[in-house]
């Protein structure tokens, strides 16, 4: 029998990855390459769409040539693509009216504030709240804890529309349309013939209502987001998608799938059943569950999404994020505490503790449980005897304490019984972080043999549609796992009074850019001429949040 290859395109925030599997998910080919980001201003970051196609083009074509296949030997592809990244474009001629604007960027910092703080806000969640006592309806319990965040593209939409000249014209001409990165990669795939988006990339937004399964009807009014603009919603995988351009590789490829990357690395992992745990550590940290038919409400800030709707399947997941993950193991090495990232592990395991020094991992503010996106990043604690290799472990250690923290707003918030998580991501390759989550969720981790789940993820979607796999059991079958971090108990115990000083240092540097006098006279080193010893003395060392550090 003629084997059947499935590609693969995973877009990433930083990395372009082109995957080519046989009918037993075995790798034949593939290439990678990097998005290139642009920070034209601080806060910004932006990707230039004719430099990402560029790209992208770059890595099939390399994929097929290492697998030595053509084009018309690929049975399908299926496409992963980071979440919230958009770009708006001329329905006439086709041309964007500016960079993609991705989800790392804190352009419209000022807006979220603004109205996380505003009287309407405030009152639309009270009403939510009273609204919810009357019908206890989920949604509503949602609604009343909803707090608006740089990472969703709401207000950096509502930045473009008020900002971008071009834009704003096109939308009173009905010329505009708007996408996240896959909308407009399926756009230019299929020379301009479809506006789509799957629910998966749709309910990341903020503005697409996860309850009711449609967008937002009081975004669209609230923050004047055109309607006509928006592309359609559809089901994670079909023949909807229909066919790249012949011009672009040489011939048509069957688009089967095109889903957000989170979603795409829980079919990785085989998360299929309520409850499954799936951990991703790559530019930040997304800590998925799923939660079968219903979207979960939460009250400490898990946001709930959509996992994927294949016709009557349709599948839930509550997400905890944190999002400076890898960002922060790379501006760690540009500031030269360490040349190779594979060597932290071993670095920090060379000390014994962090001598008492704390790392708060917030360049982007934090997530669960505090939801607090005016915090600062910040070395604390540091005395003369601190070394490079406490600092390493202080910054491992602190990635370990936030998930741990996350794994903790979902046992208060859950009912279900947990016993393993399935890890993906680069970061997921250090040793010392990944069994420090072990001991301190007491859960067994699960690290696959291959980190990257997106790509397999999207295999098994498309495999599963074309009829390659015949269930999710075989999917299951297929998996390999690498290594199995179990538990110790005993470490969890040592690191009891540990995290509880992180979590005492976390909060001082939490509100740090509302510009509050009392709260920063908290966090800053007061000049003095008694002696400075670690019992006496706060030592913050504060780093400014700026996105190019990412």
């Amino acid at each position: 029998m003629e084997d059947k290859y499935i590609l693969t395109l995973d877009i990433g925030t930083t990395t372009i990855r082109s995957v080519i599997y046989n009918s037993r998910t075995e790798i034949v080919g593939k290439a990678v390459d990097q998005v290139v980001l642009h920070y034209p201003i601080p806060g910004y970051v932006e990707i230039d769409p004719d430099e990402l196609w560029k790209s992208i083009v770059g890595v099939v074509d390399t994929a097929l040539q290492n697998a030595k296949l053509s084009a018309g030997q690929i049975t399908a592809m299926g496409i992963s693509t980071q979440r919230s990244t958009f770009i708006t474009w001329s329905r006439q001629t086709g041309k964007p009216f500016h960079r993609f604007i991705t989800w790392k960027d804190l352009r419209a910092d000022e807006l979220v504030k603004q109205w996380n703080d505003s009287y309407i806000w405030r009152l639309i969640k009270v009403g939510s709240y009273v609204l919810y006592v009357l019908s206890r309806s989920k949604r509503f319990r949602a609604g009343s804890v909803l707090k608006f965040t740089n990472n969703q593209t709401t207000m950096r939409l509502n930045w473009a529309l008020h900002n971008i000249q071009e834009f704003k014209l096109a939308v009173q001409n009905n010329d505009a349309m708007f996408g996240t990165l896959d909308t407009w990669l399926l756009y230019k795939m299929t020379g301009s013939k479809i506006h789509m988006s799957d629910v998966s990339s749709a309910s990341a937004t903020g503005f697409f209502d996860p309850f009711t399964m449609q967008w937002a009807g009081w975004a669209m009014s609230l923050f004047e987001i055109p309607m006509g603009a928006l592309p359609k919603v559809v089901d994670t995988a079909g023949e909807h998608f229909t066919s790249t351009c012949p011009e672009i590789w040489g011939h048509a490829i069957p688009i089967r799938s095109c889903i957000a990357d989170q979603t795409a690395s829980m079919w990785g992992s085989c998360c299929f059943n309520v409850g499954d745990i799936k951990l991703t550590m790559g530019t930040g940290t997304f800590f998925n569950i799923n939660t079968g038919r219903s979207p979960h409400a939460s009250v400490s800030g898990l946001y709930p999404v959509v996992g994927w709707r294949l016709g009557d399947e349709l599948v839930f997941s509550a997400e905890g994020a944190n999002n400076d993950t890898a960002s922060i193991i790379k501006w760690a090495q540009n500031i030269g505490l360490f040349d190779n990232p594979q060597d932290t592990a071993e670095i920090a395991m060379s000390v014994p503790d962090s001598d008492g020094v704390f790392f708060i991992p917030a360049f982007s503010g934090l997530g669960p449980p505090y939801n607090d996106f005016t915090a600062a990043s910040g070395f604390v604690g540091m005395k003369p005897s601190t070394t490079k290799a406490h600092l390493v472990r202080a910054v491992l250690e602190s990635l370990a304490f936030r998930t741990a923290q996350l794994y903790t707003c979902v046992q208060a918030e859950t009912t279900y019984n947990f016993s393993t998580i399935r890890l993906d991501g680069g970061v997921s390759n250090n040793d010392f972080v990944v069994q420090l989550i072990a001991d301190l969720t007491g859960l067994k981790v699960e690290r696959p043999v291959q980190v990257e789940m997106s790509s397999l993820g999207c295999a098994h979607i498309v495999g599963l549609q074309l009829g390659i796999f015949k269930s999710k059991d075989e999917l299951k079958s297929l998996r390999k796992v690498g290594t199995v971090f179990s538990p110790r108990p005993k470490v969890k115990k040592s690191y009891e009074k540990i995290m509880a000083r992180w979590e005492d240092a976390v909060k001082r540097m939490c509100g740090w850019y509302l510009g509050n006098k009392s709260s920063q006279s908290q966090n800053s080193v007061h000049d003095s001429s008694n002696s400075v010893t670690p019992q006496n003395s706060f030592k913050v060392t504060k780093l400014k949040r700026n996105s190019s550090a990412k």
